[in-house]
């Protein structure tokens, strides 16, 4: 029935009210149909022969530079990015209370040097004595004590002085190798305390992939019969690298459960490569080596920076979760490597399940 129908029949006041059920209903219908968001069952996948994770370049010299001295940071020669020599100043801390140590060292010296002499030449004449029968046997023992010790007490002050250098070079913090500052952590005018870091230096070559690989993938990736690391180039292409070997840390992080795999790079291929630089390792594995892998469509994970999480159904509404991803399964979507449970059921339009109202479509 139309409103002017109504309105025929019912007072203008009755008309409103049923008009306003009316379109109230007719809206309610309508967004109850656009709430519901697609949805899909995270189902396992037949694995591809290829293992791809994410790895990064680390440098394999590098040397974290502390302080061996405690004092005020006089000057900080380097920064960020300066190429450096082996031997090369690189920052100098206030030596004034190094300084004072030496001086009192040699100091020492002079006064223990003296009283050697003294105590010879009182040696001497008490052997001419006693050779003469003027004095006992028991005061040249006496003298010839008395030499001995000033010679320990001349030992000692110039091994007090050679302390006092080594502490005084303390206070110039010298580059440990040819290569590179990576990083720096202090400045001019800071405090230097003994095992503080003040920067790190890193040699251009040798470099290294470095890859976490999953306790689920470890497994495939020892069988794998053949590396390559991929560099995504800056001409938009990629570039594979053979690396010359691969070894695996006899360790695993307990908190993520990955295991860390090391690849050495050769010279001349990883000559335009920098530590940090992000690169894909591939590991080839026989067919009989493979296995399922967990998999969601790639419009079902949100990427926010370095994080990547889905929309997962709870009861009538969604809630993100982190997870990690692995490679591209072709036809399926992406592997998930943890954070999800085959079974259960994403949201295939984040953008819609991030709404408050949001609930999965009726199937």
């Amino acid at each position: 029935m139309t409103t002017a129908a109504l309105s025929l029949l019912c007072p203008r006041r009755v008309t409103r009210a049923v008009a306003v059920c009316v379109m109230t209903s007719v809206l309610g219908s309508a967004w109850a149909q656009g709430n519901g968001v697609p949805t899909v069952t995270v189902q396992n996948s037949a694995a591809a022969n290829t293992v791809a994770l994410d790895g990064v370049i680390q440098a394999v010299k590098q040397s974290t530079v502390a302080a061996q001295a405690s004092g005020r940071i006089a000057s900080f020669a380097v920064k960020a990015g300066d190429k450096v020599r082996a031997g090369q100043v690189l920052a100098t801390i206030d030596d004034r209370e190094a300084q004072v140590g030496t001086q009192r060292a040699q100091a020492q010296i002079s006064q223990a040097e003296a009283e050697l002499r003294n105590a010879k030449a009182q040696m001497e004449r008490t052997r001419d004595l006693q050779n003469q029968g003027f004095v006992s046997k028991a005061a040249l023992d006496t003298a010839n004590a008395q030499f001995q010790s000033a010679q320990a007490q001349r030992e000692q002050a110039s091994a007090s002085a050679r302390q006092s250098a080594l502490a005084q070079g303390y206070t110039r913090v010298t580059a440990p190798m040819d290569g590179w500052v990576l990083q720096t952590f202090a400045q001019a005018g800071d405090l230097a305390v003994p095992g503080t870091p003040l920067l790190v230096v890193y040699a251009p070559q040798p470099l290294r992939a470095v890859v976490q690989v999953p306790a689920s993938r470890t497994q495939a990736v020892r069988q794998a019969r053949q590396t390559t690391v991929v560099v995504d180039a800056a001409s938009g292409s990629a570039v594979a690298i053979a690396p010359l070997n691969r070894l695996e840390v006899p360790s695993s992080d307990p908190i993520s459960q990955t295991t860390e795999w090391r690849m050495d790079l050769p010279a001349k291929e990883a000559a335009n490569l920098l530590p940090g630089q992000q690169v894909r390792v591939n590991f080839a594995v026989d067919g009989s080596a493979s296995s399922a892998r967990l998999t969601v469509p790639a419009s079902a994970v949100v990427r926010r920076g370095e994080l990547s999480a889905v929309y997962v159904a709870s009861g009538k509404a969604f809630a993100l979760r982190a997870v990690r991803l692995g490679s591209e399964v072709a036809g399926a979507g992406v592997e998930v490597l943890s954070g999800l449970r085959t079974g259960e059921v994403v949201a295939t339009d984040p953008v819609r399940a991030a709404q408050a109202d949001a609930g999965p479509a009726p199937k």
